[in-house]
């Protein structure tokens, strides 16, 4: 049954992105018609057609390369390399460079149009958002071995700005958050600007680190250690466990350890990576209105064989969410800013963050699936097609040969010239293109797989010796 969940919800995952492929093609379609061009192919995603049917001259395709979709057109710019070779050689009347600019504009336009119903969705419906951790931005956890904690920074601090810009929130998507503003910044060390007890310290200069990787992995990117608020909640003991002989219960709260207090569950992940095998540890735990110490020894446990000592805690994770309601022009704006902001940030020659970090199909079809498995689902998933369909807008207007911005160039330098480009430079141009294009997105489809395929590698169940 949960295999079939899986396929079910995966199903449902491409489902709402070819919804966003057929809309933008759409504009192309109608737009085509409009202006009295003739249309050989609606195709959605590239390659040699899985499926195809023929009905009133127009052929309706599903290609095998998850990677968009395209109208035919022969009275424009082809593009043979994604769309194959016209069946028909008969020659047509050109089409003027107007029509082929309205065309071209048609698809991003849909896209936006699509963008902005959503927006109008959502603005009506609601998107959840987290009420604590990610919108603080005092720190929870400061590793202990990391570059945050030498650099002076600890649990509990309030971060104000990093490198001078101010932060309102601890990660992404917004553009003001420490994550966002660790992972783009460029200089050596990273200037921080913090709190302590309501006082305002002296800056930090961290010096930030990137894990090593392996080939198949992506690069890492900027890390300074830190994480955000996250109280130590108990979600669940596993059975025979330290925590299950020690009595303590579903909802209890860790508050301190051997005295001193702790603002996220990951220090007592710290501790269970360290030398807690050896040493019993103090847990000071809220239990409703009470409040006792309990002395805990960690183990290693039974199964699985590779896993390290630990106190048989499984935590809650903070749903503590509100549904909000941002304006469609709020929605519109962020998004834009998103991409507009990612651009910047992958193309600076100072930036760690490359195009090895965007993503592609795959994790589009991923962050579906985890959408819709979460409670307000349908929620997240109304919230992330406004985003996507801003993106596919925005991208789509970039003046390269094989997408729409591309197109709209070529018809200005026709009006401009007097007469259409040559038709063999095009073809040329825009098929080398789209072996750079093909090669881009199996490149990123990778690395998206790689990541889905690890992030969702189970070595079983926990568990202990019985007492």
């Amino acid at each position: 049954m949960s295999i079939l969940k899986v396929v079910l919800t995966i199903l449902e995952a491409l489902l709402a992105l070819n919804l966003l492929i057929f809309v933008h093609e759409l504009g192309h379609f109608l737009a085509a018609r409009w202006r009295g061009m003739q249309v050989d192919r609606f195709a959605i995603w590239f390659g040699k057609p899985v499926w195809k049917k023929k009905i009133n001259g127009v052929e309706y395709a599903l290609g095998w390369i998850p990677a968009g979709g395209y109208v035919a057109l022969p009275q424009m710019a082809t593009m043979e390399m994604l769309e194959g070779k016209s069946d028909d050689d008969k020659p047509l009347p050109n089409a003027s460079a107007l029509d082929k600019i309205i065309v071209a504009f048609a698809g991003p336009l849909f896209s936006f149009l699509l963008a902005v119903f959503f927006a109008f969705v959502v603005w009506g419906v609601g998107r959840p958002e987290q009420l604590a951790s990610d919108k603080s931005t005092t720190l929870g956890y400061v590793d202990p071995t990391g570059p945050a904690y030498e650099a002076g920074l600890r649990p509990g601090d309030r971060i104000l700005e990093v490198d001078g810009h101010p932060v309102t929130q601890f990660s992404p998507p917004s553009q003001d958050s420490i994550t966002w503003r660790i992972v783009t910044s460029e200089g050596s060390d990273i200037a921080i600007k913090y709190q302590r007890g309501g006082k305002e310290m002296p800056l930090a200069h961290v010096v930030p680190i990137k894990e090593p990787t392996k080939w198949y992995e992506r690069k890492s990117l900027r890390k300074i250690k830190v994480a955000p608020i996250q109280p130590a909640i108990v979600g669940d003991i596993i059975t025979n466990s330290p925590a299950a002989v020690a009595d303590l219960k579903v909802g209890d709260e860790i508050v301190a350890l051997d005295g001193q207090p702790i603002y996220s569950y990951y220090s007592v992940w710290d501790l269970e990576k360290t030398n807690v095998a050896v040493k019993p540890v103090t847990m000071t735990v809220k239990r409703g209105t009470n409040q006792f110490d309990s002395v805990l020894l960690a183990e290693k446990p039974l199964k699985p064989a590779d896993a390290s000592q630990q106190f048989g805690i499984l935590w809650q994770v903070d749903t503590n969410e509100t549904i909000t309601h941002p304006s469609p022009a709020e929605q519109i704006g962020q998004s834009a800013g998103q991409i507009f902001g990612t651009l910047r940030t992958v193309f600076s020659p100072k930036s760690d963050v490359g195009l090895q970090q965007l993503g592609g199909p795959v994790l589009i079809i991923r962050a579906y699936k985890n959408f819709l498995d979460s409670a307000n689902g349908w929620r997240r998933v109304l919230w992330f097609s406004v985003i996507l369909n801003v993106n596919l807008a925005l991208l789509n207007m970039f003046p390269l040969p094989v997408l729409d911005g591309g197109h709209i160039l070529l018809s200005l330098l026709e009006v401009v010239r007097r007469r259409p480009v040559n038709a063999k430079v095009i073809l040329y141009i825009q098929n080398a293109c789209a072996i750079i294009l093909i090669s881009f997105m199996l490149f990123i489809a990778f690395f998206d797989t790689g990541d889905w395929i690890r992030s969702s590698h189970n070595s079983g169940p926990i568990e202990f010796k019985a007492k």
